[in-house]
């Protein structure tokens, strides 16, 4: 399967309520190489079928977007717990789940005692409807596939390769053409 890195512009509705969620049009595009399980994958198997400057309405069921909502993934903690925040119904809080990654918990009510936070992605339970916009389309190089970063590990700046006024995220690690020679140097891989 050939990797591609496409570009979208996008607006985002429930389409149960017809809520407006999320948008990046007036924004930089949303790019993302596919095949990598980068966008959720309802989404994803729509936009590879599509062309640049095609638009769709595309459709995404809850299975095939943030999943369904877990009635097991809400749970009271005792208020201790989160001494120091100033809790407000539906702030979302970052807490560390069970493998050790960070999670966005929601926080649903609470009392004196106690809190109860809901684990779901805030759009869990929720049929999705994407309008969205091809702006751009091409095949992804080999380190876009390798490292699963747009425009490769020199595009993100700081760290290795960005950093310093003369790279601009590239010059000093090279892009294509430039691989060979220039690779060692930069500790990027």
């Amino acid at each position: 399967m050939s990797h591609k890195v496409i570009g979208i512009e996008y607006t985002l509705k429930d389409a149960k309520t017809g809520e407006h969620l999320d948008t990046n049009v007036g924004q930089a595009p949303l790019e993302f190489i596919s095949g990598k399980g980068q966008i959720i994958p309802g989404l994803e198997v729509k936009l590879v079928e599509m062309s640049a400057n095609e638009e769709a309405d595309v459709m995404v069921e809850a299975k095939d977007a943030y999943g369904e909502y877990n009635e097991e993934a809400v749970q009271t903690l005792p208020k201790e717990q989160f001494a120091g925040i100033e809790l407000v119904e539906g702030m979302s809080l970052y807490g560390t789940g069970e493998h050790g990654e960070t999670v966005q918990v929601v926080v649903k009510s609470f009392s004196d005692s106690d809190v109860t936070i809901d684990y779901n992605h805030p759009m869990a339970g929720r049929t999705l409807m994407f309008s969205v916009a091809i702006l751009s389309l091409r095949d992804a190089t080999e380190e876009e596939v390798q490292t699963g970063v747009v425009g490769g590990m020199a595009a993100m700046g700081g760290g290795c390769c960005g950093g310093g006024g003369h790279s601009h995220g590239e010059g000093s690690c090279g892009t294509g053409h430039e691989h060979g020679h220039s690779h060692g140097g930069c500790g990027c891989h």
